[in-house]
């Protein structure tokens, strides 16, 4: 009876699992459950979590970036200056990167953003909005605010206001600014602000933007005279868990190249991290991280206010190219997103068809490991003929089974001896 219990538990804890998975990857953006145990495979961290510093060196030492995030393997970054670097190892608080050269496509749209360019586009203006939301409402800048955290109500509302307002003046649009809390600050808020980013969807806007601040300690790591203005910089962040990735980061790489020209290195790099950010709703939603909690507010809000100046002409909404413009260079295809896609598929279908297996079967513990094996063999074998790439070992079953018969006929040459 306590056998049948553990094998009943067993099973429906792989297919919840199961289910998990597929809705993970099956469901539409829109109707992605809060939790899912997909997530919780991935490992995800949280981000710009206050207190926990990541810091960024080369392969000779030398200081690249930081950050008060996850950061894994392959994570990128391409900072202002074009230099682009690829995170190769990560041990605790310490993340190396190697250069991959310079990012020959943010060259491009530097080269591209002339002013005659601009001239030529601004004819071609069209009507558009921006959605503004904030998945952290909570954080806030403790120069100015007194913590930096006050929940439903942080800090960031001024800045992401200051931003709107900016917006609405430059482009002649009114803007949408939606500022619904997602309180807590934890993994699951970016699920309920995906619903806050499906209701702005619904008016059409040209762009998606989630403002947050960072949480490294230094302020001097944001902190900038530009425009001889004393600001906060600002940092992009691409989710590289997207199908949309491409389409983000190359924004991301617009929105770098002509705010910097505007307002020279007002944007310090884009960081490519492990994450969606509900990114994957359209191709020109972005985070913006303005500064960092030990900034003061206002020095956000100058950095933010810069930084909209650049947001309605890369749209196309004040002269300029339109959201849509084709890269200057041609298209970079390919990743590894769709073969890790295929695997989950495997995997939650496995989990589930497995579980309801053991689930309506009965006999004994030895019964359901046998059946688990089973899986395991159909598993290997709808991968594939992976022993024969990598070349043949002894058949040590094979090995086994003579040595069962030999053994066999030893005991009964032995009996016959006996009964003699």
């Amino acid at each position: 009876m306590k056998i049948k219990k553990i094998t009943r538990a067993l099973s429906i804890g792989m297919m919840l699992i199961g289910i998990g998975i597929i809705a993970h990857l099956s469901f539409s953006p829109g109707i992605l459950p809060a939790w899912n145990p997909a997530a919780f495979l991935e490992g995800e961290d949280g981000d710009h979590m206050v207190g926990k510093v990541v810091n960024i060196l080369d392969e000779e030492g030398k200081a690249i970036s930081q950050a008060c995030r996850g950061v894994a393997v392959g994570d990128e970054i391409i900072n202002s200056k074009g230099q682009h670097y690829k995170v190769v190892k990560v041990d605790k608080d310490l993340a190396t990167v190697k250069s991959l050269g310079k990012d020959n496509r943010l060259l491009a749209w530097q080269d591209y953003f002339t002013d005659d360019r601009l001239e030529m586009a601004a004819a071609t203006r069209k009507n558009g909005t921006v959605g503004v939301y904030h998945t952290h409402s909570a954080e806030s800048y403790v120069p100015s605010d007194g913590s930096e955290s006050v929940p439903f109500n942080g800090g960031i509302y001024d800045v992401g206001q200051t931003f709107v307002n900016r917006l609405e003046k430059k482009s002649g649009s009114q803007i949408l600014y939606d500022k619904t809390p997602h309180d807590p600050h934890d993994n699951a808020a970016y699920q309920r602000s995906r619903r806050t980013s499906m209701k702005l969807l619904e008016q059409n806007p040209i762009a998606l933007i989630d403002v947050h601040r960072d949480g490294i300690p230094d302020p001097n790591f944001y902190r900038a005279n530009i425009s001889d203005t004393d600001v906060s910089q600002l940092r992009l962040v691409i989710g590289r868990q997207n199908p949309n990735m491409e389409a983000n980061l190359d924004f991301a790489r617009r929105m770098m190249a002509y705010a910097n020209k505007v307002h020279p290195d007002i944007v310090k790099e884009i960081f490519m991290a492990r994450g969606n950010y509900n990114q994957d709703l359209m191709p020109t939603a972005l985070l913006i991280e303005a500064g960092t909690h030990t900034n003061t507010k206002e020095q956000a809000e100058r950095g933010v206010a810069l930084f909209a100046d650049a947001v309605p002409t890369v749209l196309g909404i004040e002269g300029g190219p339109a959201a849509g413009a084709q890269t200057p260079e041609p298209a970079i295809t390919g990743g590894e997103g769709g073969g890790w896609r295929a695997v989950g598929w495997i995997l939650g279908l496995t989990l589930l068809v497995g579980g309801g297996f053991l689930l309506i079967s009965t006999g004994s513990l030895k019964g359901a490991s046998d059946r688990l094996s089973n899986i395991g063999k159909e598993f290997t074998n709808y991968l594939g003929p992976i022993r024969n790439r990598i070349g043949k070992k002894p058949d040590s079953t094979k090995e086994k089974s003579k040595k069962n018969v030999a053994d066999r006929a030893v005991a009964d040459h032995r009996d016959d001896v006996t009964e003699d």
